[in-house]
């Protein structure tokens, strides 16, 4: 098990970054962990890996503590991998060399097997030859993956896995990497901003804000339930919406958060929203309005006329639940 224990962390602005983060990851776990931008996500697992020395709280994989640069020369245990967004490659060399550069030499059938199924596990096999400064972001950043898979970590770090790879391949690369995962029964965390990292894979996400984990459950109850606007907008365009826009007799201090996904058009009742812009998403259209002053969006199949009135309709099982949640 991997445990954090009251960990805090600030660096040497004196800004803190982390503060009273308790953490326990079961082995073969795959856990997310969420949030803005600079909420201290890729610092977590830079504490994990070891390559930040940490004065307040302890990390512990089993009963080996993850010591810090102060006590390590090298960061790092053997049995966990930290996949950072700087990719440790040789370029000069090969993608299949790069790959197999921890592999045993002395049994090389195994090294040729080995490294064959992690590059078709990273969808790379017919650039195994190809020198590694000739690859795109996107695909350094999938022979990267394959280059700490092939070491068999217990435990395995990774900070945006896919930011660098293309729509067309990552979606099937995601559920590669993470089936392989969870076969090989590999505790993993990943710190990400794709709610598509995390929302079909992850067993449990951490939500960290102003330094502190503000939420952790599983994806399915922190979607459907979200506590604020804020966590419900990591996994997409949301609104709160106060009650008594919906119900009149309801009281008017509470708000409750709605999906862009959750409303329905009409053209007779409802929320009544002056149409600001229209957005093409591929499978649907964002609409951008104003109501009562304030901004909101919504999905509809088709797009509205800029300054056309339109109502919008919540289900009451929506209602009735995000009522419960807040």
């Amino acid at each position: 098990m991997l445990h954090i224990d009251h960990v805090s962390f600030s660096y040497k602005d004196g800004i803190d970054v982390l503060e009273n983060i308790n953490l326990k990851v079961s082995k073969g776990e795959h856990i997310s962990i969420i949030g803005e931008s600079g909420c201290g996500k890729s610092t977590l697992l830079k504490i994990i890996y070891g390559l930040l020395h940490i004065e307040v709280g302890e990390v512990y994989w089993d009963e080996t503590q993850i010591l810090g640069p102060q006590y390590n020369l090298v960061p790092g245990e053997s049995f966990m991998k930290y996949l950072s967004q700087d990719f440790d490659l040789m370029p000069f060399t090969s993608v299949e060399a790069n790959i197999s550069e921890y592999l045993s030499v002395f049994r090389p059938e195994k090294l040729k097997a080995r490294t064959e199924e992690l590059l078709e596990l990273i969808e790379m096999t017919g650039f195994a030859k190809t020198k590694v400064r000739y690859l795109s972001g996107g695909q350094q950043q999938r022979v990267a993956l394959a280059r700490v898979l092939a070491q068999k970590p217990q435990v395995l770090l990774l900070d945006e896995p896919f930011s660098h790879i293309d729509n067309f391949r990552k979606n099937s690369l995601r559920r590669n990497l993470f089936g392989y995962l969870r076969r090989q029964k590999i505790t993993v965390l990943t710190a990400t901003h794709d709610p598509m990292d995390m929302l079909p894979f992850a067993d449990r996400v951490i939500v960290i804000k102003d330094r502190f984990i503000i939420a952790k459950d599983t994806p399915k109850n922190l979607y459907e339930h979200p506590k604020d606007l804020y966590i419900a907008s990591l996994f997409g365009e949301a609104n709160k919406i106060p009650i008594s826009i919906i119900k009149s007799y309801a009281d008017t201090k509470r708000r409750i958060i709605v999906y862009a996904n959750e409303f329905k058009v009409s053209e007779k009742s409802g929320l009544e929203v002056v149409v600001k812009g229209s957005f093409y998403m591929g499978g649907h259209y964002m609409i951008g309005g104003i109501y009562e002053g304030h901004d909101i969006h919504f999905n509809h199949h088709e797009p509205l006329e800029v300054g056309k009135v339109i109502f919008l309709n919540i289900s009451i099982e929506t209602i009735n639940q995000r009522m419960a949640d807040s």
